[in-house]
């Protein structure tokens, strides 16, 4: 007959008690530790003498749930924000309940909703909006750029030299990318102290100045779209995004005579890292109507790989959706929206319409352009269009992809999207929508003649 050992009695050494404000608290030292090696909490997982914190023991309950899940308890709703970050602060947890409300994968788009507005100082509306992945925000009106951090509950104001920003991206939570199209150089800025860090400059032949078109970035390069100050010469220059020193020149054109393609210089640039290209788009409106041309460059050879020349019904904005593998344009004309799938951009020649219309298809009357002014923006699996005063949100319907004789995937196949109106009754409506912008779990909205960014998010969302 086997004899059974009995089981070890249950130790506790990995049992931490912490008296926080009166209240005791029992806990791991494994849990303790998910706050980092540097945190408050993790010196008292280690240390054996009295563990007494005056602080709340609320706010801590809350916090220890955090470390416990990994998310933050229902409960959190009914608490200021603003009072719990300063605890995140005191405990060295602010990181963790950053990515806990405003991580980007939390961005319900069939949910959200207009939840509140960031008033701006001054008589300036908004000209452009940056953001990064975990929600903090930057916002140029007139010559000022108004930064919010993460919790959006900390607001601070720098006076630029530029006249009005119309380019902005965000390098960092502190640091900015800035250009005007009167006024030349690419300022980085320095958003604590507002002071530039450094001004990039591009020269054509005749070494006039150069303004700046568009902005854009990888995880490794900063993309600027420059025109000289004489609108004779474009180009884009390719910068390493930590060092700022110059990588390459892509898509330099010295204008002759009326060679209209070349004088369009790029005014949106957008890195596609699915295939590691920069889309570069511009348009031109003449007497004829409005042209454009979309292309794609390979930064490493300098070349473009994809072009697509836009003469019927020009975009008014466009997008390249990675998860998606589609680019995405609103007419000037039509004011619909259209895609194309990148898998068949190879295919497309100068004769050929490789766009599918989304929507009604309607016919332009009377010449008005019924897409003037629209923004096309993705995020995630889906895509904003702003109409007017109303946002549009595209998502596809999967049925399933075709398969060819060879088993591989039908290109030629028409995929199915579905058009949904963004927001409540109330939300609908309003001046015309001039930014869409998108960080952490928020989509932010600004307006013409409207002083204010708009904060748009789910309504499952505690704050």
């Amino acid at each position: 007959m086997q004899c059974l050992k009995p089981e070890p009695e249950l130790t506790t050494t990995n049992v931490v008690t912490i008296n926080v404000g009166g209240e005791n608290f029992q806990t791991t030292k494994q849990t303790l530790t998910q706050a980092g090696p540097n945190s408050l909490l993790s010196q008292l997982a280690e240390t054996t003498s009295d563990r007494f914190v005056d602080r709340d023991p609320v706010y801590f309950s809350i916090l220890l749930s955090l470390l416990r899940t990994g998310a933050l308890p229902s409960k959190v709703k009914d608490f200021d924000l603003r009072d719990l970050i300063e605890e995140s602060r005191y405990y060295g947890l602010e990181s963790l309940l950053t990515n806990s409300l405003t991580n980007p994968s939390q961005l319900d788009a069939f949910a959200l909703q207009k939840s509140s507005i960031l008033p701006l100082n001054g008589r300036d509306s908004p000209s452009a909006v940056a953001t990064t992945p975990f929600g903090s925000l930057h916002v140029s009106h007139g010559s000022k750029i108004t930064s919010f951090d993460w919790s959006l509950t900390r607001k601070s104001t720098i006076l630029t030299q530029f006249p009005a920003v119309d380019s902005l991206l965000a390098i960092s939570p502190d640091t900015a990318a800035a250009g005007a199209t009167d006024f030349s150089g690419l300022q980085i800025l320095d958003l604590q102290n507002g002071s530039v860090k450094q001004t990039l400059n591009w020269e054509n032949a005749t070494r006039s100045g150069s303004t700046v078109q568009a902005i854009g970035s990888s995880g490794e390069f900063l993309f600027t779209s420059f025109e000289s100050s004489r609108r004779n010469s474009n180009s884009i220059m390719v910068y390493d995004l930590n060092t700022l020193n110059p990588v390459t020149e892509i898509g330099h054109n010295e204008i002759f005579g009326a060679d209209i393609d070349s004088a369009i210089p790029a005014t949106k640039l957008r890195w596609v890292s699915r295939y590691g290209l920069v889309m570069a788009s511009g348009s031109h409106s003449g007497l004829s109507g409005v042209s454009g041309n979309i292309r794609f460059w390979d930064i490493r050879s300098g070349n473009v790989v994809f072009e697509l020349k836009e003469k019927i019904d020009c975009f008014s904005d466009i997008c390249v959706s990675d998860n998606l593998n589609a680019v995405f344009k609103v007419g000037v004309n039509s004011g619909e929206v259209f895609y194309t799938d990148f898998r068949s951009l190879s295919s497309v020649n100068d004769n050929s319409n490789p766009w599918i219309c989304l929507g009604d298809k309607r016919k332009v009357i009377n010449g008005k352009k019924e897409g003037f002014g629209c923004k096309i923006e993705n995020h995630g699996n889906q895509v904003f269009c702003s109409k007017g005063g109303d946002i549009e949100l595209w998502s596809e319907v999967v049925m399933g992809s075709a398969k060819t004789s060879n088993g591989s995937e039908d290109q030629s196949t028409k995929r199915d999207f579905k058009k949904n109106m963004m927001g409540r009754v109330k939300d609908m409506g309003g001046s015309r929508i001039t930014n869409l912008a998108f960080g952490g779990n928020k989509m932010f909205v600004t307006r013409k003649d409207q002083q204010v960014i708009e904060i748009w998010q789910g309504s499952a969302r505690g704050f």
